[in-house]
């Protein structure tokens, strides 16, 4: 990691009061933070489960540095507080391992977090910048994986919305305001671009 990252800074040795009145609890916080191939983002939830703090960024493949200025923004945030982390991602293992703290695989991670927020959801689709994952719920939940074909990834999708001078945003914003639907071969997306 980095020169300035303490692990101890983040480990709930520093504590902050709830209100004012003796005997109130502390604030607690749960982290999630996901570091994937292309990305890092981070969501902090009180004690209610109310999000309080989340930023998406890219790593640049530095990720050491990029989850400093994270967890940095978060404690300038929240102030000295418990937390309790959770890491997915398929970067996150090894700094979870690292710093010694529970690792969800990101399948489980998206699939609880769906199921507890959007409960008659019956499919969940998750663009990851170098693959994509489809998880069906029901009676017999299927979850299914394209790690092959880059067509449907985050990554190739920044790639033609920089070609269209955009971002991935700004591509919904063109799709949201279609006048026209294009035929398009049934190729290779990659090579059709």
């Amino acid at each position: 990691m980095t020169d300035n990252f303490k692990p101890q800074d983040f480990a709930g040795a520093a504590r902050t009061k709830r209100g004012n009145a003796p005997g109130e609890r502390f604030v607690s916080f749960k982290v999630g933070i996901d570091i994937g191939s292309t990305t890092i983002k981070v969501v902090v939830l009180d004690a209610e489960e109310r999000i309080v703090y989340k930023h998406y960024a890219r790593h640049f493949s530095d990720i050491p540095s990029a989850l400093v200025t994270n967890l940095t923004a978060l404690k300038n945030v929240v102030g000295p507080s418990r937390f309790r982390f959770a890491l997915t991602g398929s970067a996150g293992m090894g700094i979870a391992q690292r710093l010694q703290l529970p690792f969800v695989q990101e399948v489980i991670a998206a699939a609880t977090a769906v199921k507890k927020l959007i409960p008659q959801t019956d499919t969940m689709v998750e663009l990851g910048g170098e693959d994509a994952k489809i998880m069906y719920f029901g009676s017999a939940p299927e979850e299914r994986m394209n790690g092959v074909c880059a067509g449907g990834t985050g990554a190739f999708i920044d790639h033609m919305a920089a070609l269209l001078n955009t971002d991935a945003k700004g591509l919904n914003d063109l799709a949201a305001n279609a006048k026209r639907i294009y035929t398009i071969a049934s190729r290779c997306g990659v090579f059709a671009k």
